[in-house]
């Protein structure tokens, strides 16, 4: 049986591109985590800490979207550097006032021009779309864009927690900025593979957030990442609770390997199964599987707990922008891909925020009960709208076994399949 994976680099480029956005990527989980840390270990305090990391979670939840509506705009080259630029110079302030035990109002200050990161996920798969829009490889595409996500989340949080508890508190951040501004220059760099821009039409343009089935995805996304950004916070409280503080990297690793090993198995068959049924039943494990970390007595016990619970993390995403990619107007599928991401911020800023509160008031095992109502938020949503994406994504299907790599007809909601 052909790989598919490695088909899918036969494309002049794809090699280069993916690899460069693999390193921009680096600091979607180096960031709250090394703010987290850093903070925790200099000021005592995750209140703090997780209000400053939800800061930043929320403001690049809210910026990324107006950065990617300009680069469909203006093309990538364009937007990319200027973008990066006040990011990473807002960020390497924060680390300043951090160092210098500056009041706390500057770190939040800070941490909302930090925001102004591009959503490098959504730059990536966009150039996915270029070359392989309406053929079975771009499922697969976005399958491996996916593990490759998760690999930023295995390796992620352990450089920037170990460097800050290894080095100096500020070196986890100060590690995703160089990750960032790295990735962000190779990535440019490769003009061949960009998108072309798509001038705005005469007229008004409202925002691709009026789409009634991309508004129940986003939804379904805050929740989704109000787990993850409780996960980030309660495990290295927990970890700190057991004098083990250096092994939560370690533990949310195997959250994201989980995760990882889920989304290639996942990206290497098809399912003759609508994508919003699909969905609806990865958000369905995700509400079963998040509960028992209430019950973890010990790290192993934990890391074995999270590594299940991540196992639905991949195929829900994979869904998701599968779903997206019916659901908005080509021109402006950077944006819709970023209001994924939005979401998903969104959720981090909150559950990261409250959950912080938690373990400052209950102690860490109590804070995953954050995690667990926004588990069984996301299963409600996702059901709430199951009728909306149905009628809205008439084409949200899967083709068949992966087997073959050639072009299937889809099976339409309603149509036996």
């Amino acid at each position: 049986m052909r790989n598919p994976y490695r088909d899918i680099f036969t494309a002049p480029g794809a090699k280069g591109f993916s690899a460069a956005g693999f390193i921009a990527r680096m600091p979607i989980s180096m960031t709250g985590i090394g703010i987290v840390t850093m903070l925790s270990e200099l000021r005592g305090e995750y209140g703090l800490a997780g209000a400053v990391a939800a800061t930043f979670a929320l403001a690049t939840a809210l910026i990324a979207p107006q950065i990617s509506r300009i680069v469909d705009r203006y093309g990538q080259g364009r937007v990319l550097v200027p973008a990066t630029a006040v990011s990473v110079l807002a960020m390497g302030v924060l680390l300043l006032c951090a160092r210098y035990d500056a009041p706390d109002w500057t770190l939040f200050a800070c941490a909302v021009p930090a925001g102004c990161m591009p959503s490098m996920g959504a730059m990536v798969r966009s150039r996915w779309l270029v070359l392989y829009r309406g053929s079975p490889h771009l499922h697969t595409a976005f399958s491996f864009e996916s593990v490759v996500d998760e690999l930023c989340f295995i390796l992620g949080p352990i450089i920037a927690v170990q460097l800050s508890v290894a080095a100096f508190p500020e070196a986890g951040p100060l590690a995703a900025i160089v990750f960032f501004t790295v990735g962000v220059l190779l990535f440019i760099v490769q003009r061949g593979t960009e998108p072309p821009p798509h001038p705005r039409v005469a007229g008004k343009t409202t925002s691709v957030m009026r789409i009634r089935g991309l508004q129940v995805l986003v939804v379904t996304l805050i929740a989704i990442g109000a787990i993850f950004g409780t996960v980030d916070v309660v495990t290295i409280a927990f970890a700190e609770e057991h004098g083990q503080r250096g092994s939560a990297s370690f533990v949310l690793a195997t959250y994201a390997a989980g995760s990882c090993v889920a989304g290639i198995a996942f990206g290497a068959f098809r399912f003759a199964t609508p994508l919003p049924r699909m969905l609806l039943i990865s958000i369905g494990c995700t509400a079963v599987t998040i509960p028992p970390l209430l019950l973890a007595g010990n790290l192993p016990v934990l890391a074995a707990t999270v590594f299940v619970a991540g196992m639905s993390i991949s195929p829900t995403m994979i869904l998701t922008i599968s779903l997206v990619e019916r659901l908005v107007p080509p021109a402006r599928l950077t944006e819709g891909m970023t209001w994924t991401t939005t979401g998903i911020g969104i959720g981090v800023a909150a559950g990261s925020s409250l959950s912080g509160m938690v373990v400052d008031h209950f102690g860490a095992r109590a804070g995953f009960g954050v995690a667990a109502g926004a588990a069984l938020l996301a299963a409600s949503v996702a059901l709430g709208g199951y009728r909306v994406l149905r009628r809205t994504a008439p084409r949200a299907t899967t083709v068949a076994h992966s087997g073959s790599l050639a072009r299937a007809t889809p099976v339409r909601e309603g149509e036996p399949h």
